[in-house]
């Protein structure tokens, strides 16, 4: 089957796709209806949902000078789609002037041609579904719930039902009362204060009613609220406590597999992006008595050497005090995530707190500095599985079963490893706030559970404990969160 044609537009003429379906109001603006046709068409056609982006190109041609910022003027003409994200799209690649990318803030001019690969908006409709929630907190305002993984948090894309949004809307209207506030209902998310990555599990708070959203969303802002998350990371990282501070932007590539991607980048495209790690426990599979001594040798000779890519700016970001840390210089150009193979045999549970907030930040963050996260494979983790630990582990094997009459043993070639953890290992454990209403001051804490907590029980067993660190500036007690295991 030939290729269909770019849908063709102007500014102030129809807006015709190749299917021949108009998809531009009166004003030039895109028809979000169109463009949903144009998603359904796709899907009838075959098409995956990345491979339809030729039916969803727009092109404007402006025929004035209009004195407006690139993502302003796109707010205009394809109103279905939020400023902030349009600014996304056009910061992920969507958006191009004269066959170049461009920045949200570029002022368009007179003779500019610019295509948009315009997003299928997701249904308004949010169908009630009979989803497990815990809830850890709710009143008239808000609802705080320990999200559980692979489950997204509003629809996206083609993706309308399985969503915490639908959980919610069967919980208000069978175990509790009120709803989601107003505020987002338009672009498919109301309610919706801030996200998690559909495989990240942890504490999320949703808004009730409009005024508690946006009061929320001014402590989100201006980095008002705390938010600590637990990781579980492929090698030992160093040192105990450090900023990272590295701008993050789109993947240079805007190949299928890639556009969902995150790297470093030092360009226009580069958005300011302050994470604090502070190492909590180390892990070294098998670990004997010396292994301490020979960890601190080799630890010594790495901080001499160029494969450490964090950097520590010396002007921190406003609104935040920088603390007292160990300072490195970036010793990395950018160029592409994750150039090595995970460490398999030594790994850290880390406890990351965001300064500022960029899609996927913590994933890129850690995975530029070769620490990528376990099961994380978009950045380079691997998932691990019981072999990695012996499968007569104890925190992992299976009960005993009853003795029975010995039988021939089994080929080890035959048996297939079970994964002890398969999604990211990225938890977001405790949320701190005040009240939007009452301004009381609210803090939540979801401990780990399930893949979680038995891959650290793993880790500690299988490497006698581990090394426990006291690092400076962490808050989030491991005893409440991953207790130790009774033996």
């Amino acid at each position: 089957m030939p290729k269909p044609k770019p849908i063709a537009s102007s500014d102030a003429e129809a807006v015709v796709s190749a299917m021949g379906l108009e998809i531009q109001n009166q004003g030039g603006k895109v028809d979000a209806d169109a463009i949903v046709a144009l998603a359904q068409r796709a899907r009838e056609l075959g098409l995956e949902a990345d491979d339809d982006q030729e039916l969803r190109t727009v092109r404007f041609e402006l025929k004035h000078d209009l004195d407006k910022r690139l993502d302003k003027y796109l707010t205009d003409r394809i109103s279905f789609l939020s400023r902030t994200q349009l600014q996304r799209l056009i910061d992920e690649g969507g958006v191009t002037v004269n066959a170049k990318p461009a920045k949200a803030s570029l002022k368009v001019n007179a003779g500019d041609i610019i295509e948009v690969v315009v997003p299928p908006p997701p249904s308004k409709d949010i169908t009630a579904e009979d989803i497990p929630l815990e809830v850890m907190y709710e009143d008239d305002h808000l609802i705080v719930i320990n999200k559980q993984p692979d489950i997204i948090v509003h629809p996206a894309r083609s993706e309308n039902t399985g969503t915490m949004l639908g959980a919610l809307a069967y919980h208000f209207k069978y175990r509790s009362s009120g709803g989601l506030s107003e505020v987002g209902k338009d672009f498919a998310r109301p309610g919706v204060v801030h996200r998690l990555d559909r495989n990240t599990s942890g504490v999320i708070v949703f808004a009730k009613t409009d005024e508690a959203h946006w009061k929320l969303g001014h402590q989100f802002e201006h980095r008002s609220v705390d938010k600590r998350y637990l990781a579980i990371v492929h090698g030992l990282v160093e040192p105990d406590v450090q900023v990272i501070d590295l701008p993050i932007g789109p993947h240079q590539s805007r190949e299928k597999g890639y556009r969902e991607k995150y790297v470093v980048r030092h360009d226009e495209l580069g958005k300011p992006s302050v994470t604090i790690a502070r190492v909590r426990e180390r892990y070294v599979l098998g670990r004997r008595d010396e292994e301490a001594e020979r960890r601190r040798d080799e630890v010594g000779k790495a901080a001499a050497t160029s494969s450490l890519r964090f950097s520590v700016s010396p002007s921190p970001s406003p609104g935040w005090s920088l603390p007292d840390l160990p300072r490195r210089v970036d010793v990395a150009a950018g160029g592409p995530t994750n150039p090595f193979e995970a460490d398999m045999e030594r790994f850290s549970l880390v406890e990351l707190e965001l300064k500022t907030g960029r899609t996927h930040q913590i994933r890129v963050h850690l995975s530029h500095n070769l620490w990528p996260i376990v099961g994380d494979d978009m950045y380079g983790g691997k998932v691990l599985t019981d072999e990695a630990f012996g499968v007569r582990d104890s925190a992992i094997a299976k009960p005993r079963a009853p003795k029975k009459p010995p039988s021939p043993p089994p080929n080890p070639e035959s048996r297939v490893p079970n994964p002890v953890i398969s999604r990211q290992a990225l938890h977001a454990t405790t949320l701190a706030f005040d009240h939007p209403i009452t301004k009381k001051p609210l803090s939540f804490t979801a401990p780990l559970r399930g893949d979680m907590a038995s891959l650290v029980h793993a880790l500690r067993t299988a490497s006698a404990g581990g090394e426990v660190i006291a690092a400076q500036g962490a808050t989030i007690n491991l005893e409440k969160v991953c207790p130790a295991q009774k033996r």
